[in-house]
């Protein structure tokens, strides 16, 4: 069986990655398996509010001005900026219906590469 969690456990638990993100989060958007980090963006503070099992980030729309490397984006992953510490992996990419939804999933070294939207949906 399954286990089932209120929605008050589940926003509680949600609210807890916000304060492991801290002050200074940033999501890092990748290839597969974040073999190559495409784009690294700092996280509003506090990174998000959580309703009803979904964590929602804020101040989106939010842009990464030079993206680090060219290729397809595919996974990200939440990391505090100072040690690099990962909060938040497996997350999906994509320009809608994804956890993390970019203006474009094509990637070059050099361009602007916008975050539209970011939630986290509580199993």
């Amino acid at each position: 069986m399954a286990v089932i969690y209120t929605t008050a456990v589940k926003n509680a638990r949600l609210e807890a990655v916000v304060t492991q993100i801290g002050t200074t989060g940033v999501l890092e958007i990748g290839t597969t398996g974040m073999g190559t980090v495409l784009a690294t963006i700092a996280l509003a503070n506090p990174a998000g509010t959580a309703a009803s099992g979904v964590l929602t980030f804020s101040g989106f729309p939010r842009s990464d001005t030079s993206a680090d490397n060219t290729g397809t984006a595919a996974a990200a992953r939440i990391r505090t900026a100072s040690g690099g510490t990962d909060i938040v992996t497996g997350l999906t990419v994509g320009t809608s219906g994804s956890d993390i939804n970019l203006d474009s999933v094509s990637i070059t070294a050099g361009q602007t590469v916008t975050i539209n939207s970011a939630t986290i949906t509580h199993a």
